[in-house]
């Protein structure tokens, strides 16, 4: 039998069952964990990940993004062939079969577990973990109004994943970001689900706008966004960070309440802006600003890290001496890779 030759369109097709370019969301928070390990975590050598651990790290995002989104795919074939908003996506259409989704689902999986295994004995250990609360999110729906937190926690494992990746153990104040992370997609995927209540209603599928209605979800989506705020600024404080990093939280702030403002009970058209254009801008921020505050020596907390070796003698050499850093370590390009997605 004569194989299919892999097409553009075909490629594309892949690319848009597993929301590819969604990538933007939590990988620049796994580089956040990823880097403040290289800066924090005791007996490491340098400040900053290596190139290796970081394209590992990537793609073990990657693989275990592709997996969770194909395995989604395939356990919610019947609702997607049902609902209005998603029965023209791939699998639903048979623009891919479901034998391709199961092979491509196993292969990313496998992607996730030989990164893991070349980055560290930890993540390859915990990769099989990973990959079970990852599909598990996909059954949730069925049984749990909660199942926005669910697929946060499926987005905020990325940051502690990082740090275990580059120091091989886990400091518990990963566990901050990890649910500031949580907080942040289960807040968006709750508008998100706003725009599929009368279906949710028609069918047993469980969500938060279901059952409390889309105003009070909207007033749920905004509590956990406060509460994302205030975990990041608790994550800085027990770190230390200096202003960098406490400008960047007023950004992710900013932009959250312009997410929300651009939704209401009344109106929800603008919400494609607020998931996609808002959310992207505000993990690629987050790791602009914290990844320029690690070079920085915080004089409002003092500096605990380890590594202390270029701070800047006067607040006002403070951006000169950031960019210096910035080319000489290529932070930049760093930056540059995580965006090519966007």
């Amino acid at each position: 039998m004569r194989s299919t030759p892999v097409t553009r369109s075909r490629i594309r097709t892949i690319l848009e069952m597993i929301k590819f370019e969604h990538s933007i969301f939590a990988l620049p928070f796994a580089l956040t964990g990823a880097l403040l390990a290289a800066r924090y975590a005791g007996g490491l050598q340098s400040a900053w990940p290596s190139w290796q651990q970081i394209a590992w790290i990537i793609v073990a995002m990657v693989g275990a993004r592709s997996a969770a989104m194909t395995m989604n795919r395939i356990i919610d074939l019947r609702y997607d062939r049902e609902n209005p908003r998603t029965k023209t996506r791939a699998l639903a259409t048979g623009a891919l079969s479901v034998s391709f989704a199961w092979a491509f689902a196993a292969m990313s999986a496998a992607v996730l577990i030989i990164a893991a295994w070349q980055l560290n004995p930890l993540a390859l250990k915990l990769s099989p973990v990973a990959l079970a609360v990852l599909f598990l999110y996909s059954y949730t729906k069925r049984f749990t109004t909660w199942s926005h937190l669910v697929l946060g926690f499926c987005l905020g494992m990325s940051p502690g994943a990082a740090w275990i990746a580059i120091a091989g153990s886990l400091d518990a104040r990963m566990w901050i970001l990890c649910g500031a992370v949580t907080l942040w997609v289960g807040g968006f995927d709750v508008l998100y689900a706003c725009q599929d209540v009368e279906y949710d209603k028609s069918v047993t599928l469980f969500s938060v706008p279901k059952r409390f209605g889309v105003a009070r979800a909207l007033l749920i989506a905004r509590v956990m966004h406060i509460i994302m705020i205030g975990l990041l600024a608790w994550l800085a404080f027990t770190f230390h960070l200096p202003w960098p990093a406490w400008v960047g939280i007023a950004v992710v702030a900013a932009l959250l309440a312009y997410e929300q403002s651009l939704v209401s009970p009344s109106d929800l058209s603008r919400l494609n802006a607020a998931f996609f254009t808002v959310n992207g801008y505000i993990s690629l921020l987050f790791l602009l600003f914290w990844g320029a505050a690690l070079p920085v020596k915080s004089r409002l907390f003092g500096s605990p890290q380890p590594h202390t070796t270029r701070p800047p003698e006067r607040r006002a050499e403070s951006l000169r001496v950031l960019w210096h850093c910035a080319k000489e370590e290529g932070f930049l390009a760093l930056l540059g890779m995580t965006a090519i997605g966007y």
